[in-house]
């Protein structure tokens, strides 16, 4: 992690990560110079990353990193902690830290490289942070009504509450003083009340208890089977893994391994190696 943090200066053009072409590209949306690329299995990528680099500061943070998702997928981006995770969703979502300094950012043909986190958001980044967010002094229906203000809008308010009966009992209380497995369900919920195209979950289980991990995990499960394309952050990696259909991991903010779940799950090497589990 310190050799990360303490990582400064230009960054190395001549380190290039690239993402394999599987047959030919099929027509659609491209960067400049650049074919899209296609996921396993000959499927256009819905969402696509390319040789990204971001930086707080002058702190080299996210050091090229490229993957794509499928329509429908979930994908588990792992890692130890310090390996780039949380920077590289926050640089996909858009956010003003880490700084995007070069690369690509691809949702459903649409470039989001350029935009900032309110334009991404627009475009259908939907990002669940770790610390949640909820607004102070606002209820639980306010704080979901609130999402709703700006076009586009995603879920009724009476379907979040369909998925979260808890927040549905808990309407008119006001949001900061839930639990956290019920402030974690709110930021979920108001997330899904915009009209979102990929999902990003940014630590989910964190601070849970065990209980209420096993609730949260369900309500992925509902979400996953509603073929929702998300990218989940999650230090409990074998949850994580369970729950994803790939496994992207990080280390020192570069990508070192890109394939299936189940292929984590059964190498007990690679897993100690990257994720000291």
């Amino acid at each position: 992690m310190n050799a990360l943090n303490q990582t400064e200066g230009k960054m190395d053009t001549e380190t290039q990560r690239s993402t394999q072409l599987l047959g030919d590209p099929l027509a659609g949306a491209k960067a400049p110079g650049t074919k899209p690329t296609l996921a396993a299995g000959g499927q256009p990528a819905y969402f696509s990353c390319w040789d990204i680099h971001a930086y707080y500061g002058e702190s080299y943070i996210v050091q090229g990193v490229s993957f794509d998702v499928r329509e429908g997928e979930i994908v588990a981006l792992l890692g130890r902690n310090g390996a780039g995770k949380t920077s590289t969703l926050r640089a996909i979502a858009r956010a003003d830290d880490p700084a995007l300094r070069q690369g690509e950012v691809w949702l459903d043909h649409k470039p989001l490289h350029e935009m900032k986190a309110h334009q991404a958001a627009q475009a259908g980044i939907g990002l669940v942070p770790e610390d949640r967010r909820i607004i102070q002094g606002l209820t639980v229906e306010e704080n979901l009504k609130l999402a709703q203000i700006a076009p586009p809008v995603g879920w009724s308010i009476d379907r979040i509450y369909d998925l979260f009966p808890r927040l549905g009992e808990r309407r008119n209380q006001e949001g900061t003083t839930l639990s956290g497995g019920e402030q974690q369900m709110l930021a979920l919920g108001r997330t899904l009340a915009r009209d979102v195209k990929l999902l990003l979950l940014d630590e989910p289980y964190e601070g849970l208890a065990p209980v209420i991990v096993q609730e949260i995990e369900k309500t992925l499960e509902q979400i996953k089977s509603l073929g929702m394309t998300t990218i989940i952050v999650e230090q409990n990696a074998i949850a994580a893994l369970h729950l994803a259909d790939r496994a992207i991991i990080l280390d020192m903010g570069q990508v070192v391994f890109d394939g299936t779940s189940q292929e984590v799950l059964d190498d007990a090497d690679l897993r100690q190696q990257y994720l000291a589990i």
